[in-house]
């Protein structure tokens, strides 16, 4: 089969691999029909996560085909369509009887990461029946290729970990996809106000069209100035970093206002400075998660719904064989005005 393989810092390249196979009971084999590239991805390709090594198949999103299933698993059979959660979840250890899916003890986020991914034409997924979604009929599978990981995380990581409210104020620094899906899920708690803070005008104006009340473009320095004339000097309630850079998640300490929660959504591979000096009287809550995934159910209810559309994060398409084009594509947003690609295998 056709894969992306992770080769080491900065190197990249599709190869041909074997198509996996069960290894245990609770296995299913999975023949991927769309996946997508997360900035997680990126990350690896860049050293930032030296737990994933050389030779890893990457990738930790997509839909499929059931192709077949170990003797263990009865809740799915060959043929069914299901998402791929991009958490995998014995269900059975301390974590998980938790619902923190994301630290169970032999799963988590492994797929792309620790065992091969979801950026090939096969993927084996272990504990299917707790790591498995049965694809509704009549869902468009593009769109829920966004319900692997992004939608779940933009709402657990920034919205549900933010304690967004209704009435409250908002800013999320990052118009990525990650800050855009934290976007449209804060929209479910009806805040007063949504700003979005990036450095690229293409994604704030997507950021407009998708439900910000405010949007600011940071380049010039003065965000905090324009935030806090926004909010008559107090700041906001919620503060959501959605980039995993220094420079962000000082922002949102110097945007947070006293009794507010600062909600760290992006993944970090430098030293981020806490400025203690100045938050330790201000009754500040600093959250950070990985996505557990509890939500998917709710989100697919909802996508079932048509009350949320992810499918508006998708901007480029490629077939398997253009991967390489895919990662320049999504690699340099800048320039291309990339969100969310699907890869069709």
């Amino acid at each position: 089969m056709k894969a992306f393989v992770y080769q080491g810092v900065g190197k990249k390249a599709l190869e041909t691999r074997n198509k996996p196979e069960i290894s245990s009971p609770t296995d299913a084999i999975i023949k991927v029909t769309k996946t997508t590239i997360c900035g997680t991805d990126l990350h690896i390709l860049k050293g930032d996560l030296p737990g994933c090594q050389p030779g890893r198949i990457l990738g930790h999103e997509g839909v499929g085909i059931i192709d077949s299933v170990g003797t263990a698993v009865s809740t799915f059979k060959p043929g069914d369509r299901v998402l791929i959660s991009c958490v995998t979840s014995c269900g059975r250890c301390i974590y998980c009887r938790k619902q923190m899916f994301s630290h169970c003890t032999t799963g988590g986020w492994i797929l792309g990461n620790t065992i091969d991914g979801t950026q090939a034409e096969f993927v084996r997924v272990p504990y299917a029946e707790t790591s498995l979604y049965l694809i509704p009929e009549g869902v468009d599978e593009e769109a829920l290729v966004m319900l692997s990981d992004i939608l779940p995380t933009g709402f657990e990581c920034g919205v549900l970990n933010g304690k967004v409210q209704p009435g409250n104020s908002v800013a999320i620094v990052g118009s990525g996809p990650i800050g855009l899906a934290a976007l449209l899920t804060a929209q479910f708690y009806s805040p007063s106000e949504i700003i979005v803070i990036d450095l690229d005008d293409n994604r704030l104006s997507v950021a407009k069209r998708f439900g910000a009340t405010v949007t600011i473009n940071s380049a010039d320095g003065k965000a905090q100035d324009t935030v806090m004339k926004l909010t008559n000097g107090r700041g906001v309630d919620t503060a959501i970093e959605a980039v995993g850079v220094p420079a962000t998640f000082e922002l949102c300490q110097k945007l947070v206002a006293p009794g507010g929660t600062i909600a760290n959504i992006g993944v970090h591979g430098k030293k981020v400075d806490l400025h203690l000096e100045s938050l330790w009287d201000r009754n500040i809550t600093i959250t950070t998660r990985l996505v557990d995934t509890v939500s998917t159910p709710m989100l697919l209810n909802i996508l079932r719904s048509k009350k949320i559309d992810p499918k508006l994060l998708i901007t480029h398409r490629f077939k398997l064989d253009q991967i390489l084009e895919a990662y320049e594509t999504f690699g340099n947003a800048a320039d291309t005005k990339a969100l969310k690609v699907i890869i069709e295998t």
